[in-house]
């Protein structure tokens, strides 16, 4: 059926061009016209707290929030739309909704400003201005806040001419939050008690399955506390706008006529009447949110499955319970918010005002792809200590907690809380432990579409061996140094060992195999993917000291400084001047032609870890030698990958800015993903993977490898000092009397001591609840919510 909305459904955004005022204000020009800060982004977050609840407003150089609907990650429209009655005259003020036979005026868009945390719109309605605030909490210290996948919507009022006015703010949500085929039948409720909540479903569910990259299982949830005057009807989509439009009011009356998801458009909506209004009103507050259980299924030694579920559910027996404490707690949330928010753009700034902006705009993406979750134990009680965190690999494929995805974002986690990247690397760890996967090197990934972590038992997982070995051991390094807990390193050494004794024997002449950038195809000898074995071997050394296992440090130690001897000659041009695309090879192979290896050159961001780890495995020389090469060779929109194309990644950017030696080469590298990250050729979530001629995005989109652009950020906090080289052998542990045990399992039982007070960016900005603290093993749950 054709939806009655269609004629504005199909509207592409305005794509207006935007003049940069001050490094954190824009003006949008033309029929958008509006201050932006610190800039207009190629996508606003709406609501992006999970694989599954991500809507955003695709925007370009300038759309308004009333210029078009909300869309999932992937494009796809997500019905949501708001309106508002000033003195009896209406107006739109989200999405683009057509009501026939009915009148109202568009809102309009006077500011937009965007935090970490927090989608911020100022919109006139008349003699009415509206404040819309879009927050997705994010709270890495805090389990069962940052695993709810609810995120609200506030919206208040205050007159503009002095005068008093009545006003009434009306929102919905239509069916196509649920699934990606909008011709399957929904079904859905509405409870009505302390709170009014929208329950809508398929009617027919497919657990663990995707229809493009919509989960085809759980429930949406559209809600609002039930205070006076509020008001509520679910039904066609015309019929009930017009209703408000007409009345102000709804009719608390529920469509029982379950039906497809485009046959006549149900939506759920909800009314507040926020009486006269002069001063800023109270805010009526929205939630929406999106539910399932278990979110994911996760093999097992033998091949055997788990389901597993979000934390949260280890504190709310039922959802009703969870949305209420989410809804009563949002003047609480908000100042958490900004206590965060205010928190990493200190941080940020001191680099610059447009770091800063690339490190807001970055942050619920990444989170936007995770999720957290707790087993049961055999009688059915959660596990609350078995917590992993498992990431989506958005728009590339959609594998489970890519290891080579990890790596880019795990900036973010080392900046933010190191025990949520721990828990990322559970996942991954716990699986290859259990003798399953079959190859010699580390696993690329844990399963090949999310939410399905069923590994690859018969080895078929995308090879990336030297990469994804080299990632493992650097990331399990730096988690250990931040944190001073050794748990990972007493768990798994035999298989770090494994790795490491692998890039032993492959590292110097990687041969021809994919790195990370697989989009860029496979080389032989690639340079960078070189260093990074080499420094996954000095990293091998590391943990072998902590293990106490002292000889086996020696050797590596012995072969990570004479492979970075080596490298180092090998991979230096003829000249002098720049480290090669490749080492010890004679031609390199680029897009439309070959050319003496000596003058190919790439961004060898894989220096970061040697500085991030504190190792000095390469000397000061190479890092002023490549950032001198660098300077020379920009294009409008940044550096290129490397020779055989021009375009590039944000990330690896940013990577690169942490570790060059010269400022104003670091400014120039940021200002340039800035520039592109505020240009007007992209109206999608950010893309990691663009054009440096043009500032024109690939094929990506909403990656959480966006977290790679806090590196300035994590490299700048430091690791705790020095773990001494550890008397323990893997698998033992130390108790308080100074005795050495064995669990009975042969691993180790988690760590116990306190972590270092560096180690968790933002432990002391959460709210009561479950405290995740680095290197505990568990976590802590204080009664301190009400449920």
């Amino acid at each position: 059926m054709v939806r009655s909305t269609s004629s504005t459904r199909g509207l592409l955004p305005i794509l207006l061009s935007a003049v940069s005022l001050l490094p954190s204000l824009a003006i949008g020009q033309g029929a958008s016209n509006w201050t932006a800060t610190p800039f207009n982004p190629s996508s606003v977050p709406l609501a992006v707290r999970s694989p599954y609840l991500s809507a955003w407003l695709n925007q370009g150089a300038g759309t308004a929030l009333n210029d078009a609907w909300p869309v999932f990650w992937t494009g796809s429209i997500l019905g949501w739309a708001g309106f508002v009655k000033v003195d009896g005259t209406a107006y739109s003020w989200l999405g683009v909704p057509g009501v026939p036979k009915v009148n109202f005026t568009k809102a309009t868009q006077k500011s937009f400003e965007f935090t970490s945390t927090q989608s911020n719109f100022g919109m006139n309605a008349g003699p009415v201005d509206l404040n819309i605030t879009f927050l997705s909490p994010v709270e890495p210290g805090d389990l069962v806040n940052q695993s709810l996948p609810f995120s609200y919507l506030a919206v208040s009022a205050a007159s503009n001419d002095g005068q008093d006015h009545s006003v009434q703010v009306y929102v919905d949500i239509s069916a196509e939050w649920i699934s990606g085929d909008n011709n399957l039948e929904a079904e859905w409720v509405t409870d009505v008690g302390d709170m009014i909540t929208h329950q809508v479903h398929l009617a027919s569910e497919e657990m663990f399955t995707e229809t493009n990259d919509r989960a085809q299982y759980g429930t949406a949830y559209h809600s609002t506390l039930n205070d006076a005057g509020v008001t509520w009807q679910t039904g066609q989509d015309i019929m009930v706008r017009a209703q408000f439009i007409n009345h102000g009011v709804l009719l608390n009356s529920q469509d029982t006529n379950y039906r497809p998801v485009s046959n006549n458009w149900p939506v759920f909506a909800l009314a507040h009447d926020l009486g006269k209004v002069n001063s800023a009103s109270a805010p009526a507050v929205f939630s929406v949110g999106h539910v399932r259980d278990p979110v994911v299924q996760y093999i097992l030694a033998n091949n055997e499955m788990q389901q597993r579920t979000s934390v949260f559910w280890s504190r709310f027996s039922i959802i009703n319970s969870a949305i209420s404490v989410f809804l009563k707690d949002y003047s609480n949330a908000l100042e958490r918010a900004k206590l965060f928010d205010a928190q990493v753009q200190s941080d940020a700034s001191k680099v610059s005002d447009d770091y800063a902006a690339l490190v807001a705009i970055s942050v619920r993406q990444v989170f936007g792809a995770t999720e957290l979750t707790l087993s049961r134990t055999g009688s059915g009680d959660y596990n609350t200590s078995d917590v992993q965190m498992y990431m989506k690999e958005l728009s590339t494929g959609g594998t489970v907690n890519t290891a080579d995805l990890i790596f880019p974002a795990w900036p973010l986690f080392l900046y933010m809380n190191p025990a949520l990247g721990k828990q990322l690397l559970l996942p991954l760890l716990q699986y290859q432990a259990t003798g399953q996967y079959p190859n010699a090197w580390a696993a690329h990934d844990v399963g090949v579409h999310y939410p399905n972590a069923t590994g690859h038992n018969d080895g078929g997982d995308t090879h990336m061996p030297i990469e994804e070995s080299g990632n493992m051991l650097i990331m399990v390094l730096s988690y250990t140094q931040r944190t001073n807990d050794t748990s990972l390193i007493r768990d798994y050494f035999d298989l770090l060992d494994k790795w490491g004794s692998f890039l032993v024997q492959n590292t110097l002449f990687p041969g021809k195999q994919l790195s990370t950038d697989a989009f860029a195809g496979q080389l032989e000898n690639q340079t960078n993917l070189a260093i990074k074995g080499i420094i996954g071997i000095k990293a091998m050394s590391e943990i072998a000291a902590l293990a106490g296992d002292s000889e086996k440090s020696t050797d590596y130690n012995s072969t990570a400084l004479q492979f970075a001897q080596k490298w180092q000659k090998l991979a230096m041009s003829s000249d002098g001047t720049h480290l090669t695309l490749a080492v010890d090879s004679p031609l390199v192979h680029h897009a439309t032609a070959q050319t003496d290896a000596s003058h190919s050159w790439g961004i060898a961001y894989n220096l970061y870890a040697d500085r991030l780890l504190g190792l000095n495995l390469i000397p000061n020389s190479v890092y002023d030698l490549q950032t001198k090469w660098y300077s020379d060779h920009f294009n409008d929109f940044g550096i290129p990958l490397d020779t055989r194309h021009t375009y590039s990644k944000s990330d690896w950017q940013l990577w690169t800015a942490a570790v060059v030696t010269n400022n104003t080469v670091r400014d120039r590298l940021i200002n340039s993903v800035r520039k592109y990250a505020a240009d007007d050729n992209s109206s999608q979530p950010f893309a990691d993977w663009y054009e440096t001629l043009d500032g024109r995005p690939m094929s990506t989109r909403a990656r959480p490898v966006v977290g790679g652009h806090l590196a300035i950020s994590a490299s700048a906090i430091a690791p705790s000092s020095p773990l001494p080289s550890s008397s323990l052998t893997p698998g033992s542990s130390t108790t308080s009397s100074g005795e050495t045990q064995t669990s009975s399992s042969g691993s180790a039982p988690p760590s116990t001591g306190k972590p270092n007070s560096g180690s968790a960016r933002f432990c002391n900005v959460i709210s009561p609840g479950w405290v995740l603290a680095s290197g505990m093993g568990a976590v802590m749950l204080p009664a301190l919510m009400p449920v």
